[in-house]
């Protein structure tokens, strides 16, 4: 059992991510290794669903690519992900959104969640 921690906690990155959740547009800065080559790429999308728990947390990310919705898991405790960024805060009623799956144009668009200030 202590040996399970030992390495949960060696792959544990320590990274600080701002708190989001399903509705939110995020902006996943993703390290990708290519031969020898390193480069970060861009992943911005809304957040389908956020599952799992603790250091085990991962979260999907739904973005258009001209015409076809592309899903992407990514581990929040992940040495690969550079750095996320929330760019809109989502004004949505349930903690998994499939049924943006479903749908096209205007009507998958979220409202967005109003600051007071």
């Amino acid at each position: 059992m202590d040996l399970i921690k030992i390495a949960e906690e060696a792959f544990a990155t320590g990274k600080q991510h701002p708190s989001f959740k399903a509705g939110d547009t995020v902006t996943v800065a993703y390290r990708i290794i290519e031969g020898t080559k390193e480069r970060v790429q861009l992943y911005r999308g809304v957040v389908i669903k956020i599952s799992g728990h603790q250091e085990k947390k991962r979260f999907t990310v739904r973005k258009m690519s001209g015409t076809i919705g592309v899903e992407r898991i990514f581990p929040l405790e992940s040495p690969a992900i550079d750095s996320i960024e929330v760019n809109k805060v989502g004004k949505v009623r349930r903690a998994k959104l499939y049924y943006l799956r479903a749908l096209t144009g205007k009507k998958a668009r979220i409202k967005e969640k109003r600051v007071v200030r």
